[in-house]
């Protein structure tokens, strides 16, 4: 078979090149302006170096391909790209994880609705006792402001003494005692809903593991 004008031209190239140390043969490398014009050599110039480029053996066959260097926009999308990809497989990971755990810990779902229907109960016994503490707070409260009002500038009068700094020192811990607890109350609260919808979709996750 007579060679193609393209084999008949890389091999001219390779015959007029120095054997490539370490390899014994010649490499050539073939690439592709901006004009679409395609290049040959033993070496990409520099003007050329963000262009993909094929690698060829003296007879014309690709061995390998290389990929030019990269601009910044270029870079930042490989490494957005490859986050993205690790991201992915952590997730995949952490599913594979928590089926693992859901299927090693418990038997039916009904075991799953124990453990659920104890720790919302734990929660709102927390969230009792919290209630009965803010109650008790406020009623100290309230009693302060009652003694409080023949002070300024709680009474209207104008020889009211002015609030003693321990009455004043005793409504201000109350004050920031009930805020405290009601912080800590609303805490607890959305702590339940985000166990239950929690436990939701392990009980929903279960049932697919094991079939319905």
């Amino acid at each position: 078979m007579m060679p193609t004008k393209r084999q008949a031209l890389i091999a001219l190239i390779a015959a007029a090149l120095p054997l490539s140390a370490g390899f014994g043969q010649t490499r050539l490398y073939r690439w592709v302006d901006d004009q679409g014009v395609v290049h040959y050599g033993d070496r990409v110039p520099p003007e050329y170096a963000n262009r993909d480029r094929d690698v060829l053996n003296d007879r014309g066959v690709t061995v390998d391909r290389q990929q030019g260097a990269l601009t910044e926009a270029e870079q930042k999308a490989l490494e957005d790209q490859k986050a993205a990809e690790a991201a992915e497989r952590a997730a995949r990971a952490e599913v594979a994880r928590r089926d693992r755990m859901l299927l090693e810990t418990y038997l039916s779902v009904a075991d799953i609705e124990d453990l659920r229907d104890r720790r919302l109960e734990l929660l709102e016994s927390q969230i009792q006792v919290t209630e009965l503490y803010i109650e008790n707070l406020r009623e100290s409260l309230d009693r302060l402001y009652v003694e409080a009002q023949r002070y300024k500038p709680y009474s209207d009068r104008q020889d009211a003494p002015e609030l003693p700094a321990d009455l004043a020192a005793e409504i201000e811990s109350a004050e920031n005692s009930i805020d405290v607890y009601e912080q800590q109350l609303q805490r607890t609260r959305e702590d339940q809903v985000k166990l239950r919808s929690a436990f939701d979709a392990d009980i929903e996750r279960f049932r697919e593991l094991k079939g319905g």
